[in-house]
């Protein structure tokens, strides 16, 4: 769907400058663009290899797994049906660990083996369960303490002071975690089971 989009787009634009008779401005326009996009990747790669340098050391120092101790009694109350030693548990704790440190590529293998996990243990595999429904929610509430890939994009566009977003950042990350929890607490009240 999004490919017809962006295709219903680009031809548009495209009819619009040639009915208009300004055609070299769509190419300048794709040329410019396309130099940008490169320079953009560009800039951001050492910031990025230098994160995902610090992200592996973190992980293997245990500084994931001591923010996942840490959240446990909380996680255990958010997903009451999950048993307190089921691997799905585990891979929920990392999974939001990885996220709270803006460790977003460390954190996808996480949240995948975590929804197998919670798919074993659903008793409807045609329907997701609740707990499924509470671990979407909340990871996609933007769960992040460090926003380290806004961080990178803001240093490669040349910002003065990437990391000055962290304060507003972490009080999004407050209030949609909140509304989040919120309502999958409201909804899971009214659902049947667990």
């Amino acid at each position: 769907m999004i490919h017809a989009i962006w295709l219903l787009l680009l031809l548009g634009g495209t009819v619009v400058a040639a009915g208009k008779g300004q055609i070299e401005k769509v190419t300048a326009a794709a040329t410019t663009s396309a130099q940008a996009g490169v320079e953009a990747v560009l800039g951001l790669l050492g910031i990025m290899v230098l994160w995902l340098g610090m992200a592996r050391i973190a992980e293997e120092a245990g500084l994931i797994r001591a923010i996942a101790r840490g959240m446990a009694p909380f996680l255990r109350w958010l997903f009451p049906s999950v048993p307190r030693d089921h691997p799905a548990m585990g891979a929920i704790l990392m999974n939001l660990s990885a996220n709270l440190l803006g460790l977003g590529s460390a954190a996808t293998p996480f949240g995948l083996r975590a929804m197998q996990e919670l798919q074993k243990l659903n008793p409807n595999p045609l329907q997701a369960s609740n707990a499924m429904c509470t671990f979407l929610a909340v990871n996609t509430s933007s769960v992040t303490l460090i926003p380290a890939t806004i961080i990178a994009l803001r240093a490669g566009a040349g910002s003065r002071n990437p990391a000055e977003i962290v304060g507003s950042a972490l009080v999004a990350t407050i209030c949609s975690t909140c509304a989040a929890v919120t309502v999958d607490y409201l909804f899971r009240r009214r659902a049947p089971g667990e």
